[in-house]
């Protein structure tokens, strides 16, 4: 996962991330969003940009994003997929090595606080850890919802 870098200059000044100079490089145009320089479409413009995913594919800079690691004490998956199912409506006790799963955030009465991406690693030393990817604006918010609803046995590591 790469690290975000600060801008120079004083505090108060958005932070970019490890890819900011390839963004810039490839003519992107770049704009404030959750603290960080993003881009927000290429020089081609957003037309080309659907066009070129729709038939090949897209990717997206996900280092300013909320990244952090769910960690059975155990090293058991079941206990770490139990203990996010608690928070999120989707099966994460049936994904495989390597598998990512998009889902929500719900509140007590079912509705949705925020959206996340889980992944459980594919290398068999992390079997009781899932990799959790939540959205930059709310990555605190998430972080803290996640630590305080944890079962005993279970912690969240921030990246």
């Amino acid at each position: 996962m790469p690290a975000e870098q600060p801008s120079p200059g004083g505090s108060g000044e958005l932070s970019r991330t490890a890819l900011f100079d390839r963004h810039v490089a490839l003519g992107a145009k770049m704009v404030p969003f959750a603290g960080y320089e993003m881009p927000v479409q290429y020089r081609l413009g957003v037309l080309k940009e659907h066009l070129w995913t729709r038939e090949k594919a897209g990717l997206f800079d996900v280092s300013h994003m909320g990244q952090a690691i769910l960690i059975a004490d155990d090293g058991r998956h079941e206990t770490v997929a139990r203990a996010i199912e608690a928070l999120v409506p989707a099966d994460a006790l049936n994904l495989k090595p390597g598998q990512q799963r998009y889902t929500q955030f719900t509140n007590a009465d079912g509705g949705i606080m925020d959206d996340l991406m889980m992944t459980r690693p594919a290398a068999a030393d992390r079997g009781g850890q899932l990799v959790l990817v939540v959205n930059a604006a709310c990555k605190e918010q998430d972080f803290a919802h996640i630590a305080s609803n944890l079962p005993a046995g279970v912690r969240l590591e921030i990246q």
